[in-house]
């Protein structure tokens, strides 16, 4: 079961992604993405590992040291969770950036490499698109 649920934890994420990488303009990409919702295919099965593997799980983030997270993470449930947790977290990331980024105007060809780095290392993505953000003010609408 940790097989599959590793297998198709990144394949219940990827159509998001498409849409914000692929189809940034269409208005059911914004409306889709506009929900906090979208992660909880990942957080499901995020649920799923560790509810599996609890007994090891809570020794090693209650106390955490850096032995008793490589050990954790060198079995087969505790990688699958680490990586539904990375799927649900950068996702949830691309999925603010995304949206910041529509209400910036800042162009989609630009945004969609710092989508595809946020996918695949998560936290240089976020920290491309904080520095490429500063660039580009929030549009507002003229007063009266």
């Amino acid at each position: 079961m940790t097989g599959f649920l590793f297998s198709i934890t990144f394949l219940v994420a990827a159509p998001f992604w498409a849409l914000m990488i692929l189809l940034p303009h269409w208005s059911w990409t914004r409306r889709i993405a506009g929900s906090p919702w979208i992660v909880l295919p990942p957080l499901l099965i995020y649920g799923a590992l560790v509810a599996g593997a609890f007994t090891e799980v809570l020794p090693a983030v209650a106390q955490p040291t850096l032995g008793g997270v490589r050990d954790l993470l060198g079995t087969a449930d505790g990688a699958a969770a680490g990586w539904a947790h990375f799927i649900a977290f950068d996702l949830f990331v691309g999925r603010w950036a995304y949206l910041d980024s529509r209400e910036r105007e800042i162009p989609a060809l630009l945004m969609a490499p710092i989508l595809l780095l946020t996918i695949l290392l998560g936290p240089l993505g976020l920290l491309v698109y904080l520095l490429v953000r500063t660039r580009f003010a929030v549009k507002t609408a003229p007063v009266g």
